[in-house]
């Protein structure tokens, strides 16, 4: 399987971690967090796995008017000594995907695996975003006890569906010996279509910890204050929307309609007010 995995350079690592993030997933988180590190830890490319055997060749996805080819490549900063994958989720042949990330993992003693997933919420945008993690072995929990991880959560793939390609990471990790955790954070859902920089905020404060980076967060801080401005500002324009809202504030559900008219009301609006045009 080495033929799929394609080398621009070997970096000099130690005994680094991997975060891996995947391209399609609410509110483009794991694209958001790869990218940041990447441009705030000095990420560079140098191995990426082939396309072809993973992923249909015969269409591309259109995303703010640009075209998005898959892409799964593997980012290395020694000074860190920290590895990042950023990919496009394979869409047939899991396992073997799976494998060659877990190869490219051993064959530079990766000490501990950090998958980036965001979850649906039915809370507000108002509502303090959480983190939470599952993890493939207890020992590896145990030890992540000193973080503010929600680590009560259980989840149980439903009937009849197979797991997330995150629980599937975790479990091939496993079967390694190689430590992991799955680290979600509840994104509003009428926020998926577009940033959410709270929640890459909290994955990234979470980094900041675990791997020391030191990084300056004050942009995406800033970015959150903006968009919050922006939703505030929608409210005060916009009463349905403000009505709406003011309901999950208060733990009120609303109906399926409603919540796809709201998603579509704040996607709208919050792409006008940045100059893109909605989808």
């Amino acid at each position: 399987m080495k033929d799929l995995l394609k080398f621009s350079w070997n970096p000099e690592l130690k005994s680094p971690s991997l975060v891996v993030g995947w391209t399609v997933d609410a509110s483009r988180l794991g694209t958001k967090v790869t990218d940041y590190l990447n441009s705030k830890i000095g990420g560079k490319k140098f191995c990426q796995v082939e396309p072809i055997e993973f992923f249909p060749l015969g269409g591309v996805t259109i995303e703010d008017d640009l075209l998005q080819f898959p892409e799964s490549s593997f980012y290395a900063c020694p000074e860190r000594d920290l590895l990042i994958l950023k990919s496009t989720p394979p869409s047939h042949d899991w396992y073997r995907f799976l494998s060659l990330v877990l190869d490219v993992a051993a064959q530079y003693h990766v000490k501990e695996i950090h998958a980036v997933g965001a979850m649906v919420s039915l809370n507000a945008h108002t509502t303090p975003r959480d983190i939470m993690g599952t993890f493939n072995s207890a020992e590896f929990k145990n030890a992540m006890s000193v973080y503010h991880l929600n680590t009560e959560w259980d989840y149980e793939t439903p009937l009849g569906q197979r797991p997330t390609l995150n629980s599937f990471l975790l479990w091939a990790a496993n079967r390694r010996n190689l430590p992991g955790v799955s680290l979600w954070v509840p994104v509003p859902f009428y926020l998926v279509g577009v940033d959410d920089p709270q929640a890459e905020k909290k994955v990234l404060d979470f980094f900041n910890q675990r791997f020391n980076l030191q990084m300056d967060l004050s942009d995406l801080e800033e970015e959150a204050k903006s968009q919050n401005e922006r939703i505030a500002a929608a409210r005060q324009e916009l009463p349905d929307i403000d009505k709406a809202i003011e309901r999950l504030e208060t733990n009120l559900r609303l109906s399926d309609e409603e919540s796809q008219e709201l998603a579509k009301e704040i996607e709208s609006y919050l792409k006008e007010k940045r100059g893109l045009s909605p989808s």
